[in-house]
């Protein structure tokens, strides 16, 4: 079974915070809001697609038992915990965070001339209580390109360890170029367009800023139209 979710289905959110303002696309309940259809996907608890104006912060607030997974979609993401630690990404970057026992932390926009837009997603842990923990690659386009290049995997293997049942890909396609991705008993694909679009996945159109899940499929095939951003989050599904 494969559904896909249009750009206008996709919740938007739009507030002030520290410094600025930001505005998100969530995929799943989050804050104010709630779809019973969208709580989560297997593991993945958060997918939210948010961009922070010129310099502005989301400010220290506190997390316990979830696994982080942030992906710099434009500008420059900051993260800093409690202790004033944490890292930059550029576009393509990944990171991943234990918050595990807990952590205090922060988003912010490290430039003050141009806009932050990040993915940020959330995952159930697979052990609670964990030490936390903040680790981060740099990923260049020309690695993700006509492939879907693992970010984030159980074990790591070159990429980022999580102790989910989660796995991150992510994949620059040019015009015209397929990639798959297969799928064993019980997994599921959920599929994100950043930029770029539209694509197919199993044969089904998906625009951008839309999104595909797919459940009880042995296969993920992606066709690209034009050029296009995307990741593909595989989880354990029931």
């Amino acid at each position: 079974m494969l559904i896909v979710r249009e750009p206008e289905e996709i919740y938007k959110a739009d507030g002030a915070i520290q410094d600025g303002t930001f505005t998100g696309r969530w995929h799943f309940s989050f804050g104010p809001y709630f779809d019973p259809e969208n709580t989560s996907f297997g593991a993945l608890r958060v997918l939210n697609d948010d961009t922070l104006s010129p310099g502005a912060t989301w400010p220290l607030h506190p997390h316990r038992e979830i696994e982080v997974v942030t992906y710099c979609a434009g500008g420059e993401f900051r993260h800093a915990d409690e202790h004033g630690k944490g890292g930059v990404l550029k576009k393509g970057w990944v990171q991943h965070t234990t918050v595990g026992s807990g952590m205090w932390h922060s988003e912010i926009n490290n430039r003050p001339d141009e806009p932050l837009r990040f993915i940020q997603m959330w995952f159930y842990p697979e052990e609670k209580g964990l030490h936390p923990s903040v680790e981060q690659m740099e990923v260049e386009r020309a690695e993700r390109t006509g492939r879907l290049l693992p970010v984030v995997a159980p074990g790591g293997g070159g990429a980022l360890p999580i102790h989910a049942d989660a796995k991150v890909l992510s994949s620059f396609l040019e015009k015209d170029m397929t990639v798959k991705h297969k799928l064993g008993p019980g997994r599921g694909a959920y599929v994100y367009v950043l930029e770029g679009g539209p694509i197919k996945v199993n044969g089904r159109l998906v625009k951008r800023f839309g999104a595909a899940k797919a459940v009880g499929e042995k296969e993920v095939a992606i066709t690209a139209a034009e050029e296009t951003e995307l990741i593909l989050v595989e989880v354990g599904v029931s």
